[in-house]
């Protein structure tokens, strides 16, 4: 742009160009210079040593379009007198989708303005044309703008008036007022459209995207944007790929391999790309060929390119969507198209090749929804100049030589209202009236545009308007994805491996959780609530302890009630049949004393139920030691008894053991020695409340008692009534063989082996399941209880019920031969009368 700069002040002098003629032109007292292209591209660029004329190919019927619009605008206007007195013309130039074609472009409007000389004095003269409405590219925009930069920084005044009011140039440059003071544009600026695409990426749930963007001041402006938007909505890039607009055949062709390799190989699902339509058209060719199917996320650029829809093969490459600008439909300029010809009084080169082109056309060719913001651009400048101009309904009073300036200073400040919608410029010269979403549907052979939803610029937001609408490349209809990996759900978290978009979900620990997908960092539970592993909120612990309404405890009072009571009916039965042959061998009293032992225990487990305290956590145990302690002495005093009175010891041997055979006092020591163990126990290691904090993996908080801090003294008690139990367990089965007829051994066997059995059992439950402990000393407290009862009462009581029998108590004392026995009926010895005077074996 520098170098072309200095030779256009020499245009007039003699260099060296071949003056280019614009292709439609039509007289006013107000000219409007139009620059958009006409030709897709300049042929042999490459081939270009020294300054001529460019040689433009492939005409873009699109583009064409676009300053038909314009043009069609500028005559309704016209038509319409909504300047009175004033008739709006036009210079309409190719600029052939390039930069240095522009320029030479803009030397010719500058030859008929005659600016081409140093002149800042407008006092006699102005320019003829007082705006330039284009260009289509953004980096065509700035090539001819930086050269009114240079000059009004080298020149010292604005020598080229180049004022601009672009319809389609969106590049987020062009919003610097410092460097582009004379440009403005009735479209949003990319900041918007990158802004927009991003949140449709975070709409749709993509967050692994591949990027192909323009090697171009509007491609590289965009995609920088669209970088810092979509990390700000965590959207990550798989790729990002630039294609050069101005490489030779051969070298595109090998580019465009390049990338649809990259493509291809890539996991990212949707890829967008910020490109002219042309090199859309060659990335979709090899897309076609090779059989590739993506979500295509379309730029301004050519988000609604009719050609591009038109392709063979467009069906196979997957769903398209994009932004483009909020459209309205106008059915003048389509009936315009149709009856097409050159303005009374002007020409127009081009329409004869438009013609041509356009009997193949579709509708399409008529609903170019880019043609609205050209529209705007001339009813912006209309309005200004009505402004400017002093216009009423009847004429307009102001100078028409005015200088470009003082329009540019109308525009700024104009607010009008067109097709029922109204429009202004911001501080930046932009307008920000939002995009329409677009999805490009599937037609028979080719596509159709879709409006689906808008982008509202005001509060940065998408809304769909359409709810339900056919994807292409999915199955059953329903969202494509493109994620590096799948979201974590509430209760998990990111562990991130190389970018913020490719990571692993793990689960939450113990005492935090995550309640929202895709969470960085667990949450601490609050103080006094819990979670577990993968939890999605916090909780309060719940206590855990035997309640009252709970199945098991209710079936273990149940049990200890129902003992308690079966207690009573045996001591009643044991009270009415006291003086029957079988209650005189079970010893009434010592049994009432066996009840009494049972009993405390049953109570004991009484005391196992419910939400523990101190004090009942010492009670518990003390009473169940007691009382079953009381009891395993009465059976010891009982298997004691059968021991001296069957088995055969010398004289000696018989008064020393008998002398031992006190029964209260028996059971009056080895009941005490149990009180001394749970008095020592209560002194120096009493039970209280477990407060062991709970485990991590739990939410239960258990609320049980600790038999204290060692366990000795809990130990010491039960370790003294399995010693007792033992005892009574030899005694018994030392004496197994007495007559069946008195012997009551194996009942106190089967007791006590029930009770050593029970308690064995009861040690490894309690050590290792603190939760169980509880439950377990009630189950074995009411197992053992209930066996010393069956075994040792109720057959007694079935024969005091039955019925009296042969009482053969005495028959078998006479049997026995035994000068001296115990009186098994009471404590005091009996002296029998015997014919023979050795013991006989009792077997």
């Amino acid at each position: 742009a520098l170098i072309l700069f200095t030779c256009i002040p020499t245009a007039v002098h003699g260099c060296d160009f071949a003056q280019p003629a614009c292709g439609a032109a039509a007289d006013g007292d107000v000219i409007l210079g139009i620059m958009l292209p006409c030709h897709q591209k300049v042929t042999a660029l490459h081939e270009r040593v020294k300054p001529e004329r460019f040689h433009c190919s492939d005409f873009d019927l699109e583009s064409f379009i676009l300053s038909l619009a314009t043009i069609h605008e500028i005559e309704e206007i016209n038509a319409a007198g909504f300047l009175p007195g004033v008739r709006l013309g036009y210079l309409m130039c190719d600029t052939c989708s390039y930069a240095s074609k522009a320029l030479q472009s803009v030397e010719h409007m500058l030859a008929v303005n005659t600016s081409l000389t140093v002149k800042c004095d407008y006092t006699n003269s102005t320019p003829t044309v007082k705006i330039i409405l284009g260009g289509l590219y953004s980096e065509v925009s700035i090539a001819y703008l930086d050269i009114h930069f240079l000059a009004f920084q080298y020149v010292s005044c604005s020598i080229l008036c180049l004022y601009q009011l672009s319809g389609t140039s969106s590049s987020p440059e062009l919003s610097d007022k410092t460097r582009y003071p004379v440009f403005m544009r009735t479209i949003p600026s990319d900041i918007h459209q990158t802004k927009a695409l991003a949140k449709m990426m975070l709409y749709f749930d993509w967050n692994w995207v591949g990027v192909v963007y323009g090697d171009d001041d509007y491609g590289r402006a965009a995609f920088q944007s669209f970088f810092w938007d979509a990390e700000e909505n965590g959207v990550c890039l798989a790729f990002q790929e630039v294609l050069p607009h101005y490489l030779d055949h051969s070298e595109r062709e090998h580019r465009i391999r390049q990338i649809a390799l990259q493509i291809r190989s890539s996991s990212a699902q949707v890829v967008v790309l910020i490109l002219r339509a042309e090199l859309v058209n060659a990335i979709f060719q090899e897309m076609i060929r090779t059989n590739t199917s993506r979500t295509w996320v379309a730029s301004d650029s050519w988000s609604s390119s009719w050609s591009l829809a038109q392709m063979d093969g467009i069906n196979t490459i997957g769903d398209i969507l994009g932004f483009t600008f909020i459209a309205g439909k106008s059915e003048l300029f389509d009936n315009y198209l149709k009856n097409l010809a050159a303005t009374p009084g002007g020409h127009n080169l081009f329409i004869e090749k438009y013609k041509h082109i356009r009997f193949n056309c579709t509708p399409e060719c008529f609903s170019n929804t880019k043609a609205f913001p050209h529209r705007i651009a001339v009813w912006a400048v209309a309005n200004a100049l009505k402004k400017l101009l002093k216009c009423n309904n009847s004429s307009c009073s102001g100078e028409i030589n005015f200088p470009p300036w003082k329009l540019l200073q109308e525009l700024k400040n104009i607010e009008f209202q067109l097709e029922d919608q109204i429009f202004s410029f911001d501080e930046n010269g932009d307008f920000v009236n939002g995009y329409d979403l677009v999805m490009w549907e599937e037609g028979s052979q080719h596509r159709r545009l879709r409006r689906i939803g808008k982008y509202h610029i005001s509060n940065g937001q998408i809304e769909l308007l359409v709810k339900h609408f056919n994807w292409i490349s999915t199955v059953n209809n329903t969202t494509p994805r493109s994620r590096c990996s799948q979201r974590c759900a509430p209760g998990s978290v990111k562990k991130i491996l190389n970018v913020s978009c490719c990571y692993n979900c793990t689960l939450c620990v113990e005492g935090t959780y995550s309640d929202d997908w895709d969470l960085h960092v667990c949450k601490k539970c609050p103080n006094g609530t819990w979670s577990l592993k993968g939890w999605t909120e916090c909780g309060p612990r719940w206590e855990s302890f035997l309640r009252w309404r709970d199945p098991h405890p209710i079936s273990m009072l149940a049990a200890a009630v129902f003992g308690i009571l079966l207690l009573f009916v045996v001591f009643v039965i044991f009270l009415v049949h006291r003086d029957s042959a079988p209650m005189k061998k079970a010893e009434v009293r010592l049994s009432c004393v066996m009840m009494a032992g049972l009993g405390v225990s049953f109570a004991s487990v009484i005391c196992l139920m419910g939400r523990p305290s101190v004090h009942l956590c010492q009670a518990r145990q003390v009473m169940y030691a007691m009382g079953f302690t009381l009891c395993v002495s009465c059976i010891l005093v009982k298997a004691y008894r059968t021991f001296l009175a069957f088995l055969p010891f010398s004289q000696i041997t018989h008064r020393q053991l008998h002398k031992l055979y006190k029964p209260p006092v028996i059971i009056l020591v080895l009941t005490s020695l149990q009180g001394v163990i749970c008095l020592l126990w209560l002194l120096f290691d009493s039970p209280d409340i477990d407060d062991t904090p709970p485990s991590p993996q739990s939410m239960v908080r258990l609320i049980q008692c600790s038999e204290g801090a060692t366990f000795i003294g809990f130990g010491v008690m039960l370790g003294y009534i399995a010693l007792l139990a033992l005892v009574c367990f030899l005694l018994a089965f030392k004496g197994r063989k007495v007559p069946q007829e008195f012997s009551e051994t194996g009942y106190i066997i089967f007791s006590m082996l029930m009770y050593l059995f029970v308690w064995v059992c009861f040690i490894p439950v309690y050590i290792t399941r603190d939760e169980k402990r509880t439950p377990a000393q009630a189950s074995a407290i009411l197992v053992s209880t209930y066996g010393i009862i069956f075994c040792h009462f109720v057959p007694r009581c079935y024969r005091a019920l039955r019925g009296p029998e042969t009482d053969v108590f005495e028959r078998i004392l006479r049997r026995c031969g035994l000068a001296k026995c115990p009186n098994l009926e009471s404590d005091t010895e009996i002296n029998i009368d015997i014919q023979t005077p050795e013991p006989v074996s009792t077997t």
